[in-house]
């Protein structure tokens, strides 16, 4: 046996894997905050003890390893999906296109975090086996959608260098747009301002009065300030929401306990509160140089209060601790007036039939012409000062 080639195999459950031994591919510096909070050990095994994901989800777990010799040297969150729902880079024109064709589009394979629409890396790799590890974990998934018979496989949310390693090997690079702020190095939310228009200036600061006048205080909570009393009502929060945008909350109750048991460090959870009782919620988690906005709710509507505690709050905490970017999640063109910047997302696709790849491939083109000639016209109603008289 060549003890320098490596080997591919799936697992169905994350609880079998020695935590360290993927973070050693997750987390490779051993970080902390890590590189990305939704890759480690405890996010994705969160996800799974909860029921959050496996059975009657619509996401069966069947994570790829590669191992040299004995040695794991490269991992993936790897899902067996029978639904599109949950994944924020939309497939559903390609599933009806292949019913169409006569053929049967689930189940597919998916390399993603599910229901994180947060860009990070998704071939996980120890250092010195990025690009065979990669490799192995991209010929290894459509291998199996070959041998199977599967319809596509897909990677979502990737790094700018991983979809270009992708592409070396056959898969179809997709760049679509989200949101970002960036943070420059301001020194306080005044440093951001003093950046904007006067305009824009004047309508931030209103916003931000305007939610302060709810009648109560805003808490950034995160680590030993966590108690398990926020989280029931961030679930009444998270349900209200979740019922509204996708029918079903993805999220168990479970899982937020499992976060304030193993992740309350990851965490920054903001609440708005009156006379004691929290009526409206942001959460978000925290990696090595990016907060990343993930859920709101509320039991009250109040004006601009969205708005100051996903995005301004944010800010203000990114600042405080010298990160350099928030991703406030998925869509939403109101976003740019706010300082948060059309931004390309990359994601990777596959499909064994060849027919059906190549029309994929010219959708996808086309398709990306026009998301960069609407990132240019987004970037021109960008809030900052145009000169220094702005």
């Amino acid at each position: 046996m060549d003890d320098c080639a490596l080997s591919v195999t799936l697992n169905g459950d994350l609880g079998q894997i020695d935590p360290a031994l993927w973070d050693a591919c997750a987390n490779p510096q051993g970080a902390q905050p890590p590189l990305d909070p939704f890759t480690t050990h405890r996010f994705l095994h969160a996800l799974e003890r909860s029921g959050s994901v496996g059975a009657g989800s619509g996401w069966e777990a069947r994570h790829i390893l590669v191992h040299q010799g004995g040695d794991l040297v490269a991992v993936a969150p790897h899902y067996v999906k029978s639904h599109s729902q949950g994944e924020y880079i939309f497939d559903h024109a390609f599933a009806q296109a292949y019913a169409r064709a006569g053929g049967q589009y689930y189940p597919k394979l998916q390399v993603a975090v599910p229901f994180t629409p947060a860009t990070g890396r998704r071939f996980l790799c120890k250092p010195g086996f990025e690009a065979q590890g990669t490799a192995a974990i991209l010929q290894g998934m459509a291998q199996i959608a070959r041998e199977n018979r599967l319809s596509s496989a897909h990677v979502t949310f990737c790094t700018e260098d991983e979809a270009a390693l992708g592409a070396e090997q056959g898969f179809l690079h997709r760049v679509t747009e989200q949101f970002h702020w960036e943070n420059p190095g301001y020194q306080d939310f005044d440093g951001f301002l003093s950046a904007l228009s006067s305009r824009k200036r004047k309508t931030i600061r209103k916003e931000r009065a305007t939610a302060l006048g709810f009648g109560g205080t805003i808490r950034a909570l995160t680590g030993d300030a966590l108690e398990p009393a926020h989280w029931d009502a961030f679930w009444e929060f998270y349900q209200d929401t979740g019922a509204r945008k996708w029918g079903t909350p993805y999220l168990t109750r479970a899982f937020f306990d499992l976060v304030q048991d193993h992740m309350r460090d990851d965490v920054l959870l903001v609440l708005a509160e009156r006379d004691g009782e929290p009526v409206a919620g942001a959460l978000n988690f925290i990696g090595q140089d990016v907060l990343f906005g993930r859920y709101w709710g509320c039991v009250e509507d109040h004006p601009c209060l969205h708005f100051e505690l996903c995005y301004y709050q944010a800010m203000d905490f990114a600042i405080a601790r010298g990160l350099g970017r928030v991703e406030a999640g998925a869509q939403g063109t109101h976003k740019l007036a706010r300082g948060y910047m059309p931004t390309r997302v990359h994601s990777l696709h596959y499909f064994p039939e060849p027919g059906f790849h190549k029309a994929v491939a010219r959708y996808l083109s086309e398709e990306g012409r026009a998301i960069e000639y609407e990132m240019r016209v987004l970037a021109d109603y960008a809030p900052f000062r145009k000169t220094d008289g702005g």
